[in-house]
């Protein structure tokens, strides 16, 4: 994407900066090289960046990606926190690693740039003090619609997802949480809701809304809204971002229920096998230039305040990318609920049962 002259300037001067005032991490993990295995959501950090990662560090990044938490957990926790050095949870699956023993407590010393990170996004329920985890891109699920067939107003809420004229025309996320947050939202309720009736309610709620759903997807919603096989439905807000690049009539709104928050952090295995290469890896992504080339690639928000501070108006002033306080009113992230996931789970397959 384009930047302006003095973006670039500022980033080539933070670079030649670099040059001569390497990180503790870095030097530490330039002694021994060798590599650094990364697991990742796909999509998420562009190749270039690794490849210069590895250009100045001499650490070989070994990347694979997935494609939910749920089978990022899986994988994980079945290899015990080993083979991987570093992952990628969302909020609610740090405090899930945590409590199973999969993640390493961070030695903040040598983590450089977490000075940048947005406090707003630190010391969270699911990690307080940020032990275990760094914020790496934020965002929101929101509703996203195609003004050709939408009239801009007559979608404000999660529950206008149930408004007749849009039968057949619905993405909803595949995912349990995201979409039952959703439904909690709509029907009054705590999108972290522990109590077995307000979960029963949700479900309720999604079977009246089944009928007007058309797909469930996680993986490849912008497509379904770019080639117009949906007209409405659940959208992150990078995801619309991308999708308005290609189809200029779509629209991203903030539930007046609230929109579901979510913050996806850098963690460090129980079992990593190259320590200080995670921390190197780690703290280059912290850098704000390379903090923005990440956002400026995906276009989900950076809670880095540094990388903020280069973008240009219009992307600044972007409210999908960069909400307002008030965007975000009534919203939630979404936290463990302990043994109510058992609940969550069988309603969710129960759903996706019916035909």
């Amino acid at each position: 994407m384009k930047r302006t002259l003095v973006v670039a300037l500022a980033g080539l001067a933070f670079g030649f900066a670099h040059l001569f005032t390497a990180t503790p991490a870095v030097l530490a993990a330039k002694k021994n090289a060798g590599e650094v295995v990364v697991y990742n959501w796909s999509e998420y950090i562009p190749q270039d960046v690794l490849d210069d990662f590895t250009e100045e560090t001499g650490i070989k990044v070994v990347y694979s990606t997935y494609e939910s938490n749920e089978a990022m957990y899986a994988k994980v926790k079945v290899l015990r926190g080993k083979s991987y050095d570093i992952v990628v949870p969302s909020t609610y699956f740090i405090d899930l690693m945590i409590k199973d023993g999969l993640l390493r407590k961070l030695d903040h010393s040598k983590i450089a740039g977490f000075e940048n990170i947005d406090p707003k996004l630190l010391n969270q329920a699911y990690d307080p003090g940020n032990a275990y985890s760094i914020p790496y891109m934020w965002g929101s699920m929101g509703i996203m619609i195609n003004t050709k067939y939408v009239k801009p107003g007559a979608i404000t809420k999660w529950s206008d997802l149930l408004k007749p004229e849009f039968k057949g025309k619905v993405m909803l996320s595949d995912d349990a949480r995201d979409s039952m947050g959703a439904a909690l939202k709509a029907t009054g309720k705590s999108a972290n809701s522990t109590d077995p009736a307000d979960i029963e309610a949700a479900y309720d709620f999604l079977v009246k809304l089944r009928g007007s759903v058309r797909v469930f997807d996680i993986t490849a919603s912008k497509q379904a809204f770019v080639g117009e096989e949906v007209t409405v439905g659940t959208s992150w807000n990078g995801d619309a971002l991308v999708a308005q690049e290609e189809n200029d009539a779509l629209e991203y709104i903030y539930p007046e229920e609230g929109a579901i928050v979510w913050v996806d952090s850098f963690a460090i295995t129980s079992g990593a096998a190259n320590v200080e290469n995670a921390y190197a890896f780690i703290s280059y992504l912290l850098r704000p230039e390379v903090a923005l080339r990440c956002m400026e690639e995906y276009q989900y928000s950076t809670p880095n305040l540094g990388a903020l501070e280069l973008l240009d108006e219009d992307q600044l002033n972007n409210r999908t990318l960069n909400p307002a306080a008030e965007d975000l009113k009534n919203s939630e992230t979404l936290l463990g609920v302990g043994q109510a996931q058992t609940i969550y789970d069988r309603y969710w397959e129960r759903l996706k049962a019916i035909k």
